[in-house]
């Protein structure tokens, strides 16, 4: 995954990322959406052929803080659900 600052002011960042699956940031942008000072979080394929993804965020704090916030808590999910799925499901 690669990712590229488009633009940026104290409560907007857009960013322009390649190389991901648009499914990954969706789960960001629900994690976003989730918090009260996040005002827009939207994410589109910019082109089917070109593999990139636009993604911008509106926020009345700092939005690269609240993105890493939001990854963070994506990925504690992950691995709770990792781990949930381990403790259920026997593989033999």
């Amino acid at each position: 995954m690669n990712a590229q600052v488009i633009s940026s002011e104290p409560k907007e960042i857009s960013l322009s990322i390649t190389e991901t699956d648009i499914g990954i940031l969706y789960i960001i942008q629900h994690e976003l959406l989730k918090e009260s000072n996040i005002d827009f979080a939207g994410v589109i394929v910019k082109h089917p052929l070109t593999n990139e993804c636009w993604m911008k965020i509106n926020s009345n704090s700092k939005p690269m803080q609240e993105i890493k916030k939001a990854t963070d808590s994506a990925l504690k999910m992950a691995n709770d659900f990792k781990q949930l799925f381990n403790s259920k499901i026997k593989v033999n």
